[in-house]
């Protein structure tokens, strides 16, 4: 079987590196060559789907690629693996789902469940022989899905992110919506009560809000350490570990550490606070940062690759709130013109190390300077992460 690989990510190399002898095509190939592991590195315009048998694109590859459009047996490495998978629990959603992938694989670890997809180890990789397998699934993965699914769904609340891939909301959230249809009478999804009608065989928990899922799923509210953001991850997490094992180990959950990047509390010299919270990088994730700092005079540093995102609504939160703007970016322009037309003060900075130091010379200790940007990276930095590091250096250079 010729196995067609579009774009050469971390999923794909994954994938080459199991299997061999794959043709891989990539944007940044120009020429002809091989890889160590024996595949082919092509050129998209090299690409013949008469003779391929089987198309794969990395998560992220662009849906309206000629590539993605010439194939004619596109699938996803969810739906090639499907066979081969044990039982799973997937997970999605706009916001959160990260670390609710960690919190449940924080839980269940004891029984042979690994984690994996979106984040951890890709799925040529996994074990076929784990128990479980508990899935991060991003909404690219699900939109090239079409016949695989989890005995448990979770889902987090939707919000508008990647619009410029998936050219609208409607189309993002069906994306996360369509695994529902596939799912059988022995399976079960957690979602936000809005979908509840959803057409679907599976066994189904709605919830309003972390007080309604707690009380369907009889879960002490009290006994969790976690508060919002990440409450209803633990919720969430709980939940597929009361399904699974019949019991909430509320004491194991409490130990788990929030990984760096997500609202990071950090003291600088002066003893002031600064907040790395660069993992926002939608709307949704920006609007639980400032409603966790709301009382404080907040120094909000925002902006990035805004995805084709209408960020509107989150400016007219704002307008309730003590803040500062200071706009990074390739959208810092966009982000001044939300801040004028919501008549709040904003700062050119362009670059993040400028934000920083700006915010240096107005931060006092009563106050709060937050990265948390409702924008991706890729416009400046490798990744959100190096977006954060390059933050907290910044802030440790302070003199």
């Amino acid at each position: 079987m010729k196995i067609s690989l579009f774009g050469y990510g971390k999923t794909t190399k994954a994938f080459a590196q199991r299997f061999g002898n794959c043709d891989i095509y990539d944007d940044h190939f120009t020429s002809i060559s091989k890889d160590e592991f024996g595949n082919t590195l092509l050129p998209p315009c090299k690409f013949d789907p008469l003779k391929s048998d089987l198309e794969i694109p990395s998560p992220g590859f662009p849906n309206n690629h000629f590539l993605v459009q010439q194939a004619k047996n596109l699938s996803s490495e969810y739906d090639f693996f499907y066979d081969a998978m044990p039982k799973s629990v997937w997970i999605s959603g706009t916001n959160g789902k990260t670390t609710t992938t960690q919190m449940t694989h924080h839980l269940l670890k004891h029984i042979n469940a690994q984690m994996g997809a979106n984040i951890g180890t890709p799925l040529a990789q996994m074990d076929a022989n784990a128990k479980l397998w508990i899935l991060e699934s991003s909404s690219f993965s699900l939109f090239y899905t079409k016949v695989a699914k989890p005995e448990i769904y979770a889902l987090l609340p939707i919000t508008p992110d990647h619009l410029s891939w998936h050219k609208s909301f409607e189309n993002y959230e069906q994306a996360k919506l369509s695994v529902l249809e596939r799912m059988n009478e022995n399976d079960v999804v957690i979602l936000p009560k809005k979908y509840e009608a959803y057409p679907t065989h599976a066994y189904v928990v709605s919830y309003e809000d972390e007080q309604d899922l707690a009380k369907k799923m009889q879960i002490d509210l009290e006994k969790i350490h976690f508060k919002t953001p990440f409450l209803l991850d633990a919720l969430i997490a709980l939940s597929i570990e009361k399904i699974i094992l019949d019991r909430c180990s509320y004491e194991l959950l409490n130990e788990f550490k929030i990984e760096k990047n997500k609202l990071e509390e950090i003291f600088d010299h002066k003893n002031r606070l600064w907040v790395n919270d660069t993992k926002a990088t939608n709307l949704d994730a920006s609007l639980a940062a400032l409603k966790r700092y709301k009382d404080k005079k907040i120094h909000l540093i925002i902006g990035g690759d805004d995805k084709g995102v209408d960020l509107s609504a989150l400016f007219t939160f704002m307008k309730e709130l003590n803040i500062e703007l200071y706009a990074i970016g390739k959208s810092t322009n966009k982000m001044l013109e939300y801040a004028k037309n919501a008549n709040l003060k904003a700062h050119y900075c362009e670059f993040l190390p400028k934000a920083v130091e700006k915010i240096n010379q107005n931060l006092t200790n009563d106050e709060v300077a937050l990265l948390s940007p409702a924008c991706a990276s890729l416009d400046q930095f490798k990744s959100y992460e190096e977006r954060g590091d390059v933050f907290k250096e910044c802030i440790y250079k302070l003199t």
